[in-house]
């Protein structure tokens, strides 16, 4: 007799070793060849529905890590709410207009050839560079094991998506909020291009710290009653901004003193500039409330030009004088200051950042013609040594200053004419925009929960929002204005027919079209009477209307609006989850998502950011092909993703172990369950088992609560501490004997089942493999995700996730197996009144 023949040997088809990198890439392919995607919607029709809707990346280079850990992130979202029975939907995303990619082209073609083609041309090959990079960065994403609607991802640049996003600022203009004027903003002098809040980046920047005397008019001195010298003196780290001074800011409730020196400052000021060095005399002749010098004059030490005394409560007291140099071209506050006091906006600065013609025109500066055609930054010396003795401090210092977020070059303030969406203007809804998304993120859930007081604030203190940029590539604020008048035409009809030529030919038509065959027929103007509005709209306002282009429009299946989630990185507070609320708010009065999931940053192992410059950079595709994607996805379920994710070869490796032991435990399981045929009555469970049972409902069912709330690494501890301690540590070793000699599948069943359950959402590619193990049917349902035989809902999880093996007890009848496991006690564990016979024939009691 062989003995071995009355043991319970392990054995299982399940291999070893993963071998990701070589066999990853032929599932994946298998996947989509057989269309996993449109088999879970079609397994999912009718049920409740969750979207997520992509934030898109730009169509421009190869995809990062940060790419990878985002849409993995998603990945894992969309699979869990999968196999919790929902109709999911994901489409992915590219924004794939803007000031990259035409970076991009322009460094390809060369900067002279770029200016000798026409609009069309260029905009010709940005759209054929675009559509390069969605196709390579879509191979990568699909690499990683991402599922989604590949075949019909949405793009910015499509002629219908392109008509709805100009449909959706029709919108927003028939409700008020679009207005043009000249306003000082964020200007790109290395791009020529304005930019929003969005596009800032803020770096070390060094400066002059410079205190110049402003000396008081005749006429002024004679109204305070002061003989002799008497000067304002004012602080400024931009000395390039002085040729344009309009006015000298003062705190409206603070008093200043003219010091023994003829200097006037704050009162509060005074000891601490005497103590600097700044002033040499702390005695005090005269005091003057800052009322007695409203409206008075200084004149400007550069240029002897009038300087008008203004009150604003933007002047701070914590540092320099107290007064503020007030150039209303080149600064938001002193901008409105000037509208409140009727002066003067100078602006003597071109599209380039140069001193123009204007500054000889109207005498801003000492031998004006040799600044024509200077770079204002390198003006700064120069006019540092023009103040002479009207520089009473001068010296160098460093601090946060704002940088364009592409060209990586400091921007500059300039007033110039643009479009914008106003927050602060009334709607027919009697609120302003801005009020309506501060009243729209009060439903709206946010994971961390910190998020929500980080991005309240963002919306109560924002400016009006600048959406004209004056660029080539991207969707053209597409309205005739009257060439006499100026007038602007919003004619519902005319725009409906513009944005149907969209839909059919693309925006190039905006520029390949005349204004005959663009105006709609009947509308009662002169198409020689209209001139085309040449800027285009900024590439946030595209991707803030990818709801409008995707989810309330019949072009695609992507879902319901608003989404469930929103999922990107902390930077798209100021970004695209404000772009996206202000956008909805301002046309249907509530915010596009229901949620808001934001996650850190990669760094390396020390917590550095990434550069090419200290070879840390840890590329996805390098990954893949040393480790394979499941470790980069076990990577992200393992990491506190709220906060900044560290990421190494080294901590790799550690993941790769942890993967090792995941893997080997489910082949255990799995090689235990090998010869499953026999079934045991459930009241011979001894008292172990039920302990068994008990606690892993117990903690399976806090994991599930931890996925649920999208806190993976949390919900993976808990399962890992049970699979080590109780599982292996306690149950497995006392069952040793019976392991070996009698059957305890279904305990080991049960427990491989839901492990399984949550596995598969993660480490995707290994989950199908322990699907097809557990089916014992190679070939048959190869794919989890479209056979759906994972989604078991609505009992409680220790004992129904078991479909699977389910099967292989009973066929079809699985729920009458899942009833069992499901509701009832009895007095026995888990519904000890039913029972299996040895024929594998189920018998129950149905009142339960």
């Amino acid at each position: 007799m062989d003995y071995k023949d009355t043991i319970l040997l392990p054995k299982t088809s399940f291999p070893m070793r993963g071998n990701l990198p070589k066999n990853e890439p032929l599932r994946y392919s298998k996947w989509f060849e057989e269309g996993v995607y449109e088999k879970m919607k079609s397994r999912r029709q009718g049920r409740e529905m969750f979207t997520l809707h992509d934030g898109p990346p730009y169509a421009n280079g190869d995809i990062h890590i940060g790419h990878a850990l985002n849409k993995t992130l998603k990945d894992i979202i969309v699979k869990y709410h999968y196999f919790q029975g929902k109709a999911v939907r994901y489409t992915p995303g590219w924004d794939c207009h803007g000031l990259p990619i035409e970076q991009k082209v322009e460094e390809k073609i060369g900067k002279e050839k770029k200016d000798a083609l026409s609009v069309a041309k260029f905009r010709e090959l940005c759209r054929a560079h675009a559509t390069k990079f969605v196709e390579h960065q879509k191979e990568g994403f699909k690499s990683l094991g991402i599922i989604g609607d590949w075949e019909n991802p949405y793009l910015t640049m499509d002629f219908k998506f392109e008509a709805n996003i100009f449909r959706a600022l029709c919108q927003v203009a028939n409700r008020g909020l679009l207005v043009e004027r000249s306003k000082p903003i964020y200007w790109s002098w290395a791009a020529q291009t304005a930019l929003a809040d969005a596009e800032i980046e803020y770096k070390d920047k060094e400066d002059y710290s410079l205190y110049v005397a402003f000396e008081l008019s005749e006429s002024a001195k004679k109204e305070l009653g002061v003989d002799g010298k008497a000067a304002l003196v004012i602080w400024t780290t931009t000395p390039w901004t002085l040729p344009a001074n309009v006015a000298i800011a003062l705190h409206p409730e603070e008093d200043y003193v003219l010091t023994k020196e003829g200097y006037i400052v704050a009162k509060s000021r005074l000891d601490a500039l005497v103590q600097e060095g700044v002033l040499q005399s702390s005695e005090i002749v005269k005091e003057f409330s800052s009322k007695e010098l409203e409206h008075k004059k200084a004149v400007n030490a550069l240029n002897g030009r009038e300087s008008y005394i203004i009150l604003g409560d933007f002047v701070e007291l914590d540092g320099g004088t107290g007064a503020v140099h007030s150039a209303p071209g080149h600064g938001e506050v002193d901008y409105f200051a000037s509208l409140k006091y009727n002066l003067d906006v100078l602006m003597p600065v071109d599209d380039h950042g140069l001193y123009d013609e204007s500054v000889v025109g109207l005498g801003l500066l000492p031998n004006p013609e040799e600044f024509v055609g200077m770079h204002v930054f390198k003006a700064n010396e120069k006019i540092v040594e023009l103040l002479g003795e009207s520089v009473l401090s001068v010296s160098r210092f460093t601090h946060s200053y704002p940088f364009c977020w592409r060209t990586k070059k400091p921007v500059i303030y300039r007033a110039t004419k643009q479009w914008f969406i106003a927050v602060d203007k009334e709607m027919p809804n009697h609120k302003t925009l801005r009020q309506s998304a501060l009243d729209a993120i009060k439903d709206v859930k946010f994971y961390p929960a910190w998020g929500k007081n980080r991005f309240t604030p963002m919306i109560e203190g924002r400016p009006d929002w600048c959406i004209s940029r004056q660029r080539s590539w991207g969707v053209p604020i597409a309205f005739f204005r009257v060439k006499a008048t100026k007038e602007v035409i919003l004619d519902e009809k005319v725009l409906n027919f513009v944005a149907m030529i969209f839909e059919h030919r693309g925006c190039d038509a905006w520029y390949d079209m005349p204004i005959s065959e663009l105006l709609y027929p009947g509308s009662g103007y002169k198409p020689e009477e209209l001139e085309k509005i040449t800027d285009v709209l900024d590439v946030w306002f595209d991707s803030g209307s990818t709801w409008y282009a995707t989810l309330k429009s019949r072009n695609y299946d992507a879902g319901e609006y608003p989404a469930d989630l929103y999922l990107e990185g902390t930077d798209q507070h100021r970004g695209w989850f404000q772009s996206s609320m202000l956008v909805s708010c301002g046309i249907n009065d509530i915010a596009p998502y229901k949620g808001l999931l934001t996650h850190g940053f990669t760094v390396d192992e020390k917590g550095e950011k990434m550069s090419k410059s200290k070879g840390n950079v840890v590329a996805p595709q390098e990954v893949t092909k040393e480790f394979g994607s499941e470790i980069l996805r076990l990577w992200v379920a393992l990491s506190d993703y709220q906060s900044d994710l560290k990421i190494s070869k080294n901590i790799l490796k550690q993941t790769a172990e942890q993967y090792r032991k995941i893997r080997n435990s489910f082949r255990f399981l799995l090689a235990n369950l090998d010869g499953l045929e026999e079934v045991l009555e459930v009241e011979h469970f001894g008292e172990l088992d039920r302990w068994i049972l008990a606690k892993a409902k117990s903690v399976f069912d806090e994991v599930n609560s931890e996925f649920a709330k999208y806190e993976f690494a949390r919900a993976f501890s808990l399962l890992n501490s049970f699979l080590t301690n109780e599982l292996s540590g306690i149950y497995m070793d006392l069952c040793k004997d019976r392991l070996y000699c009698d059957a305890i599948y279904f305990n080991i069943l049960r427990v491989t089942r839901f492990n399984f359950e949550f596995t598969v959402s993660i480490v995707a590619y290994t989950g199908n493999i322990i699907h097809r193990s557990l089916n014992r049917a190679e070939g048959k349902n190869p794919v989890v995700h479209s056979t759906g035989t994972a989604a078991v809902v609505n009992f409680p999880l220790a004992v129904t996730q078991v479909c699977v093996g389910a099967c292989r007890l009973f066929g079809s009848d699985q729920h009458a197996f899942i009833f069992f496991l499901g509701k009832r006690t009895g007095g026995h564990f888990f519904g000890c009144r039913n029972s299996f016979s040895r024929s594998g024939q189920f018998k129950t009691d149905h009142r339960a």
